[in-house]
């Protein structure tokens, strides 16, 4: 009898979630495409004649090869499990692996044949951005300057150190320009994230005291449906004479006091909610029928306690209705609310007799 408010990630929404995908499987695509031509070229389809480069020209196409597949592997991974707590890890990888790739080919283009090829090394830097933001950036640029400066005592003379100073402060500014853009739409999508959480706990909950409102008990209970449920109606007994002596503010205060014991009380055993007014709903998934009294006793003894609304205490009672739906049975929330307010009902009437 165990209730689970949920198992999402809520640090992760959906909008985040669709937007790793849709970079998983460019990443895929992109590199997919780069895999095939390299391999044509290494067979001796592609239209550059590896037999007739410079040496070792082979072991770093197959190298490369190698390298983007495994971060094909690792965007596989993270597609699957978008939301898992390793993706930020498996972007870094992926990350860490372009980057090797990229620079890897432009230092062998630029020291052994003499073409002009930085340029490509904003492509690391941009996916870099896309990925981790302005530190994912600015490492890649770090990384791919390093690369490129380093392929340089190799040249017959066409890079210069002026032409890395250049090539280093363009790419620092595409750095900064897609970090600084990256960073601002994961904040806003970070902030809208939060807006939207506001907007469903209101939705969903009441205002007062913070619990489950009708639409969001009847929601659960549908999620229910095939399994025992049981089924508490509260009623407040001498809340109208505390509202009516100390005024509404002190009522709002009782009541939220209320919902903080029912919350209390019933732990992870159940689900509270307020219907309106002075009336309050219990859920019990999966309860057994004789458990449910000894679940409504609890809850007489935690709202009759004296209760602080502000310079004086008050004491009230409740009076309580139960239902019970079996595994087999398929009574909705209105049947079940019906019966236990019947319930209820007597049981208030039998408490006034006896007073």
């Amino acid at each position: 009898m165990r209730w689970q408010a949920g198992t999402g990630d809520a640090s992760v929404d959906e909008t985040s979630l669709t937007r790793r995908r849709t970079l998983e499987k460019s990443a895929l695509l992109s590199r997919g495409l780069g895999i095939v031509a390299t391999v044509l070229s290494v067979i001796g389809v592609g239209a550059i004649d590896l037999e007739a480069g410079p040496p070792g020209l082979h072991v770093i196409c197959w190298i490369g090869i190698a390298a983007m597949t495994v971060a094909n592997v690792l965007a596989v991974a993270a597609l699957r499990r978008p939301s898992s707590p390793r993706y930020t890890l498996l972007s870094a990888a992926q990350v860490t692996l372009d980057t090797l790739v990229i620079g890897g080919l432009v230092g062998y283009a630029e020291h052994y044949l003499d073409q002009m090829s930085w340029p490509i090394l904003t492509v690391a830097v941009v996916v870099a951005a896309v990925r981790h933001q302005l530190t994912g950036a600015l490492l890649a640029w770090a990384a791919t300057t390093i690369a490129f400066a380093a392929a340089i005592p190799g040249t017959a003379g066409s890079s210069t150190m002026r032409e890395v100073v250049f090539a280093g402060l363009i790419n620092l500014l595409i750095a900064l320009v897609t970090g600084f853009q990256s960073l601002a739409f994961a904040r806003q999508l970070a902030t809208l994230h939060q807006t939207r959480q506001a907007l469903q706990h209101q939705a969903t909950h009441d205002g007062l005291t913070g619990l489950p409102n009708r639409a969001n008990l009847a929601g659960y209970a549908e999620r229910l449906t095939g399994r025992p449920l049981g089924v508490l109606l509260l009623d407040l007994n001498g809340f109208k004479q505390v509202n009516d002596t100390y005024g509404h503010a002190a009522g709002d205060r009782l009541l939220h006091e209320v919902g903080t014991r029912l919350k209390a009380t019933l732990g992870e055993h159940g689900l509270a909610g307020r219907l309106g007014g002075d009336e309050f709903v219990v859920l019990l998934p999966d309860a057994d029928p004789a458990a449910i009294a000894p679940i409504a006793d609890r809850i007489r003894d935690a709202v009759r306690q004296p209760v602080d609304i502000g310079g004086a205490e008050v004491t009230i009672g409740v009076s309580v209705g139960q239902a019970h739906r079996p595994a087999d049975s398929t009574a909705g929330l209105d049947a079940l609310t019906a019966e236990a307010d019947a319930a209820m009902y007597r049981d208030k009437r039998s408490r006034a007799l006896a007073a």
